[in-house]
């Protein structure tokens, strides 16, 4: 048996899981969500030392499985990194909605713009004008995520981060992938990382055409996300 390691985006908190973990809980998966504090630089290295130590207090029992959501994609490799030194079995990474970092190792906004062109450059001027990225509203969410205590919490996680945060460098460890690797596509934004995926030979799970919540699908359909989840890892 695995355990399941949660990895949320930088730029939210772990509410934008939803009741994901406890869906996969009721499915019989073993899950530790972590829940980081990298709101200071360097950013990257803060999120990766918290999350190692927050693997370590939760104990999980056989190898771990780390699945990363959104941004939290390029941080990846550096987990599995702390968890190998930790003498730990990393039985598989799944990008989830996800970022794929740069063998070579690249900034956030520079993988970013290989991912999706027009949204990075959008981005770019963004910070270039001074300005946060996100800044989402509870109107701009409603739409994917109806419950409104989900969406709310969710908003309220936002951790809005300035152009030294999309600039940071991140290393990708040089015998990154150590273990089997997979790709769990929610919505459309994510089909240039989903043909990268593929074009690896990694196993690419796709979400229904119309799946509920797009991006944020752990909120509104945190049953039908478990269940490709776990598909996905029997798989790898």
């Amino acid at each position: 048996m695995v355990s399941i390691v949660l990895a949320h985006s930088p730029l939210v908190g772990p509410q934008s899981w939803g009741r994901m973990p406890a869906a996969l809980q009721d499915l019989g998966a073993a899950v530790v969500v972590l829940d980081t504090d990298d709101r200071t630089p360097p950013y990257a290295a803060s999120y990766v030392a918290d999350a190692a130590r927050q693997v370590t207090a939760a104990a999980p029992v056989g190898p771990v499985v780390l699945v990363g959501h959104s941004g939290a994609g390029y941080l990846l490799p550096q987990i599995g990194t702390t968890q190998r030194a930790a003498r730990r079995t990393v039985a598989g990474y799944v990008f989830l909605d996800a970022g794929i970092p740069h063998a070579r190792g690249a900034t956030r906004l520079g993988m970013m713009r290989s991912e999706d062109t027009d949204f990075a450059a959008e981005l770019d001027a963004l910070l270039s004008a001074g300005g946060q990225f996100p800044t989402w509203t509870d109107d701009d969410l409603r739409g994917l995520v109806p419950d409104d205590g989900i969406r709310r919490a969710l908003v309220g996680s936002l951790r809005p981060r300035g152009r030294d945060f999309f600039e940071e460098p991140l290393p990708c460890p040089p015998d990154w992938p150590d273990a089997p690797c997979g790709f769990l596509k929610l919505s459309a934004a994510y089909d240039g990382p989903a043909r990268v995926a593929r074009s690896r030979g990694w196993t690419v799970v796709e979400a229904p055409v119309e799946q509920a919540g797009g991006h944020f699908a752990p909120c509104a359909d945190p049953a039908g996300v478990a269940v490709l989840l776990l598909d996905l890892i029997d798989r790898l």
